[in-house]
């Protein structure tokens, strides 16, 4: 039975403490070993048990494993979650379980300082080349201004930032969506995404290594689909709006935002652009083609490029005119 497994999976005072620990962010296992102070193997060990149990869940990023809980909107594990509220309340009523959740929580700290100088080094590293390629449009605050009254205020639900880069987007929305998944092909940037993302909490956001042409997501998902400054690197666009159309529900969402075209020629090897933006006809053309009714495009212009927010209405659902007002 599987309660049986659940329970011999709790019996250990290290996985419980593994439990509260991904409870309260992601980890590799290489850093749940340095926050228990026990040996890899050994941790790999209690690890695999709980997986085994489905209440954690492992993903690949390289060579590194990440460790997740096996809770939240999407899961649908009624067990993880009832796991996961008697964890803690066992850390609120028992003193001696509280005061060993309270000591791992504060090892946390050099985890998440380790994430961040890693991530300051890569931007450091990579700063003079992003530097020169903001200084040509549109001030960041102001397009994420624009993005966020693009979309509006009602709940964004479950939302797919495709090509997530540092984290920005997902942290920008994740007050006002249900659950967020970023998604990004560089290793090195969903490093970089993590050290942002980590102070968000455990179950409102997760990360994972794909590609924009084959997303690793059943049909009708997502809710909001957003690619911000991605579809330039695409060298078939169509296909890449495809997939996305193919991951989002009747009546969900995409915004996409990227340059208009532009003629910029270094940018294709500078900064590796397979675009050199995109027209409004270009867009809306995609858009029908994938499946999306087309709204109004907002433009941008207050640099020498110019940035575009074009959204989409996944088609198969209700009207898209709430849209449309919002885009006119």
């Amino acid at each position: 039975m599987q309660i049986e497994t659940t329970m011999r999976a709790l019996a250990d005072p290290t996985r419980l403490r593994v439990m509260r620990l991904l409870s309260a962010m992601e980890l590799a296992v290489g850093e749940l070993a340095q926050v228990l102070g026990q040996s890899q193997p050994r941790v790999s060990r209690h690890v695999a048990i709980l997986c085994d149990a489905g209440l954690a869940e492992r993903h690949r990023e390289g060579s590194w494993v990440f460790l997740r809980a096996a809770v939240g909107n999407e899961r649908g594990n009624p067990v993880g979650e009832a796991v996961s509220r008697l964890l803690a309340t066992a850390e609120r009523e028992d003193p001696d379980f509280a005061a060993v959740c309270a000591d791992d929580r504060r090892q946390l700290s050099s985890i998440r300082g380790a994430r961040e100088l890693n991530a300051a080094n890569y931007f450091a590293k990579h700063a003079d080349d992003w530097d020169e390629l903001r200084q040509l449009h549109s001030p960041d605050k102001l397009v994420e201004d624009s993005l966020v009254e693009a979309l509006g205020t009602h709940s964004l639900g479950q939302l797919l930032d495709i090509g997530t880069g540092s984290g920005r987007m997902a942290e920008l929305f994740a007050p006002n969506a249900d659950h967020i998944v970023a998604l990004d092909k560089s290793l090195d940037m969903l490093r970089v995404a993590r050290a942002k993302l980590q102070n968000l909490p455990a179950d409102a956001v997760e990360l994972v290594q794909g590609d924009f042409v084959s997303l690793p997501f059943a049909a009708h998902r997502f809710d909001t689909i957003l690619l911000h400054q991605v579809l330039h690197f695409a060298q078939d666009p169509a296909a890449a709006l495809a997939e996305a159309a193919r991951v989002t529900r009747p009546a969900g969402r995409i915004a996409i935002v990227d340059f208009a075209a532009h003629d910029r020629e270094e940018l294709r090897d500078r900064h590796a652009h397979a675009r050199l933006g995109f027209t409004d006809k270009a867009i809306r053309e995609l858009l029908k083609e994938a499946g999306f009714t087309p709204a109004k495009p907002i433009s941008l212009d207050e640099g020498e490029l110019t940035v575009k927010i074009w959204l989409g209405t996944r088609q198969g659902g209700p009207s898209s005119t709430d849209l449309q007002k919002v885009a006119s």
